[in-house]
């Protein structure tokens, strides 16, 4: 075949529609596209001239343009993986185009996601996904190519993974993507760079080491350094934006910590002045100088995965930290005058009735910036999905964003996802609404008062499940 047009598309949960919510609660109708499908489509156009690429997080997608190319790539993460299949069906449906789905969840979960298109691209796809193209070009034998899954005669055949790439110094093209320079003024959308993968740890509930490996790989400084040069002038050219912040996007940006101190010192020595925040384990809260290093480079936060507050949930679900060791790192962090923001998880095999007070509580009392709490993620693949998939109430890959997806140990969902709701009204009640409009100041006050609306969104979408709940509860026979 002749191939002269490409598109990517990235769908969305809730696809995009215009909303005045969109101006200040995220991932309602709005969210930063991906960057890891953005990284793809600028692969492919430095070989393809006509390449281009849809997110739903930010604007619609324009069919006539999609279904007029020659192949369609699809990047699905489990959270909108229904809403991937719905358009990878519609486009074979109707168009004659090849339709190649990728990303974390068609990675882990090929033989469902071959269901719904012509080819899946296994981890990371930079180098089969331009030895895909050249063979649908060809005519040769897509099953010399590493890194792929198809189906012949009703079976799934896998090539096999491929060895992840080592060069990974990339600067993601943000004008291939439709809209996103109209978009970007919006401060639910926050400028990213990804500059490392893998992780050297092994959480079971982790579906990222699975997807990109235990080695860390790394992008060069000064090649980071100009991705967020760029970035910034992106999200900031022609927009006024409230809320200046790039997203360190790394899942463990610490673990290689010389490399770590040489990209802190470049951005220190490219003279940008911006504010940055960052992902991180505990660990990182008892070094100093790494600490000193980062608020000298613009760092204000970061983000820890603390994910639970009892030593027994850590040790089952082999996240190597204790409740003392999260409490001193807060403190220390803290102590360099950065927030820290607390990721948590909920629904642990020894979480039961009461999990909700304790970690506001404990958000409340250590003063934490900010908050995510999710339901126990279960993405086919990891770990403790195969161990739980007997206890799992349902497949709607939609609710696997930090919903209650299955009946825990001590707690029945309907309470679980009751608790969830309790602490993010605790957390982010009117009282301490009112608190931080009179104490805190600039950047930080505007924060709280975004999640303070988010956070009230999230709840809301947890309280129309409670009646389902409380139903598959009842008949579980368990609680």
């Amino acid at each position: 075949m002749e191939i002269k047009k490409i598109r990517f598309l990235e769908p969305g949960n809730r696809p995009y529609r215009r909303s005045l919510k969109n101006l200040y609660v995220y991932d309602k109708y709005i969210r930063t596209p991906s960057i890891g499908l953005l990284t793809l489509a600028t692969v492919v156009k430095e070989q393809y001239d006509d390449v281009f690429m849809y997110s739903e997080s930010i604007s619609k997608i324009q069919w006539k343009d999609v279904l007029d190319a020659d192949v369609v790539f699809i990047g699905i993460f489990t959270f909108a993986a229904i809403r991937g299949y719905v358009l990878a069906d519609e486009i074979r449906r109707r168009s004659d185009a090849v339709v190649v789905m990728g990303g974390l969840h068609a990675s882990m979960n090929a033989s469902e996601a071959c269901e719904h298109c012509d080819y899946v691209l296994l981890g990371e796809g930079e180098e089969s996904i331009l030895e895909l193209l050249d063979v649908l070009q060809s005519g040769g034998a897509v099953d010399q190519i590493k890194g792929l899954a198809f189906l012949r005669d009703g079976e799934v055949v896998s090539t096999g993974m491929r060895c992840p790439p080592e060069n990974i110094d990339i600067i993601p093209n943000r004008d291939l993507l439709w809209h996103y320079q109209k978009m970007a003024g919006h401060n639910t959308i926050w400028a990213q760079v990804h500059a490392s993968r893998g992780c050297p740890h092994n959480c079971d509930y982790c579906a990222l080491v699975r997807h990109f490996g235990r080695k860390v790989r790394k992008r060069s400084p000064q090649n980071i350094v100009e991705d967020i040069r760029y970035s910034i002038d992106f999200h900031d050219k022609k927009h006024f934006r409230l809320a200046k912040i790039l997203w360190l996007t790394d899942d463990n940006f610490f673990a290689d910590r010389q490399w770590a101190m040489e990209v802190l010192q470049a951005i220190i020595n490219s003279g940008i002045r911006y504010h940055f925040t960052i992902q991180a384990r505990y660990e990182v809260g008892y070094d100093d100088e790494m600490l000193a290093l980062l608020k000298k480079a613009g760092f204000d936060e970061i983000a820890m995965g603390i994910e639970f507050l009892e030593d027994e949930a850590f040790e089952n679900y082999h996240k190597q930290s204790t409740y003392r060791d999260i409490e001193r790192s807060v403190e220390n962090i803290q102590r360099h005058g950065l927030r820290v923001r607390g990721l948590f998880i909920v629904g642990a095999d020894n979480h039961e009735k009461g999990v909700g007070d304790r970690l506001a509580d404990f958000v409340i009392r250590h003063n934490i910036s900010g908050v995510l709490i999710q339901s126990m993620y279960f993405v086919p693949g990891t770990p403790v999905y195969e161990t739980h998939k007997d206890k799992l109430i349902h497949r709607d890959w939609s609710k696997y964003s930090g919903h209650v997806v299955h009946y825990p140990e001590r707690i029945s969902p309907y309470d679980l996802q009751c608790e969830i709701i309790h602490a993010s009204r605790k957390i982010y009640s009117r009282r301490r609404l009112l608190q931080a409009l009179l104490h805190k100041r600039g950047l930080e006050r505007l924060l709280f008062v975004g999640e303070y609306f988010w956070q009230k969104s999230v709840r809301a979408d947890l309280r129309a499940e409670l009646p389902y709940l409380k139903k598959v509860t009842e008949q579980s026979g368990l609680y």
